[in-house]
């Protein structure tokens, strides 16, 4: 199955430090969706971009110069799970998250938040912070935006995001006006702890995260309070948290507008294939989200024709590449047959060479979408993608 040209690799020499400490220009657009380049000191990340997710320093079944070989400008890091094992001081002292995991191009960290509301024991959430137990062993922690913003820049972080509070969408219009208040003076404090971190604020960046849940509304509210505290980049919180893609799209439908138009806008744990395009198609710049990896090892791999089981009986025999339009080194090698066989037989192969499609398959998506907006044809493209993913089969 040698498919030649297609199955070679970029080669990317180590990313140079550059001078600029945070810049975002937009080159073209198609419609509402916008194409551009972020340049950081650790690099440029061309939008609108897929963050692979390094949960705890790693993405997982992917070495890091495999990830930016499939496309990646940048990976996502937590600091919920970095803070607990092996802790920001460690990773301090070992030279920082980059040096410690070999990558030397942005990394994102998310604050911390979202994690601590959804996997730790809970035990009080004040205006001060969160007070919790780790899922890991039961100790004892507290989180605060200043604290957030501490461990983060141990981590040597590139983008920071601000520390908040993501409350579900079916929870009461009171409560989640309340949680969004507290979130925009949270985002205060965190501007402030972030500014006040001295040489890594004068190389690094810090987000605002819009939150409000579905009501456009409260989230105008929100992006006002961001917009008078001022942030480099702006998150879109509070989605994919269980509404629905239809709940998701008609919130897309104003939450971008509300958000400064000459800054980055970052769509939180999104998403699905079909989620990036259609929100791309609204005007969002940035994504992250597990699925690629963690699908990769269930034994799912997503292609230009929908998604595949490779579990099912159906590819026992299938010598055909996963996707043929795909130029990953798993498709260029390997077929369906020998992949359902190493998934039905529980071998970590299986699990690491979905993973790796799935990954260059989302970065080829990225591609195409930036080429679509470049050349004006964002609308057609849309089109054509969902006629070819969603198609019934």
């Amino acid at each position: 199955m040698d498919r030649g040209a297609s199955t070679a690799r970029a080669s990317y020499p180590s990313a140079p430090l550059m001078s600029t400490r945070f810049d975002f220009q937009i080159s073209a657009r198609s419609g509402a969706a916008r194409t551009g380049t972020i340049r950081m000191m650790r690099g440029e990340i061309r939008t609108p971009a897929f963050m692979p997710v390094g949960t705890a320093a790693t993405v997982k079944g992917m070495k890091p110069q495999d990830v930016r070989a499939a496309g990646a400008d940048i990976i996502l890091g937590n600091t919920y799970h970095l803070m607990l094992r092996p802790g920001a001081e460690r990773i301090d002292r070992l030279g920082g998250l980059h040096a410690f995991m070999n990558w030397d191009r942005p990394i994102l960290t998310d604050s911390g938040g979202y994690q601590v509301m959804s996997l730790s024991d809970l035990n009080k959430l004040t205006e001060e912070g969160v007070e919790f137990r780790s899922h890991l062993d039961g100790s004892k922690h507290m989180l605060t935006p200043e604290r957030s913003m501490e461990i983060q820049r141990l981590l040597g972080s590139d983008i920071v995001m601000a520390f908040d509070e993501c409350p579900r969408a079916d929870r009461p219009l009171t409560e989640i006006e309340a949680s969004m208040e507290m979130s925009m003076r949270w985002a205060k404090r965190s501007r402030d702890a972030f500014d006040a971190g001295g040489e890594h604020a004068a190389r690094a960046a810090l987000f605002g995260i819009q939150q409000g849940a579905l009501d456009e509304k409260l989230r105008a509210r929100s992006a006002e309070a961001l917009r008078e505290i001022g942030f480099e980049g702006y998150a879109i919180g509070g989605l994919a948290v269980g509404e629905g893609q239809e709940a998701m799209f008609a919130t897309l439908d104003f939450a971008p507008a509300q958000l400064p138009e000459d800054a980055p806008r970052y769509l939180m744990g999104v998403g699905k294939p079909d989620d990036l395009v259609g929100a791309v198609e609204r005007g969002v710049d940035m994504f992250d989200c597990v699925l690629p990896t963690r699908s990769g090892r269930n034994g799912q791999a997503f292609t230009w024709n929908g998604p595949l089981n490779l579990r099912n009986a159906r590819f026992a025999e299938d010598t055909g590449p996963l996707d043929d339009r795909c130029l990953c080194p798993t498709c260029g090698t390997y077929s369906r047959a020998y992949l359902h066989h190493l998934i039905k037989s529980g071998e970590m192969l299986g699990a690491m060479l979905l993973t790796e499609h799935n990954i260059g398959f989302y970065q080829q998506l990225m591609q195409a979408m930036r080429d679509a907006i470049a050349e004006d044809r964002f609308a057609p493209f849309a089109k054509e993608f969902r006629s070819a993913y969603l198609a019934k089969r």
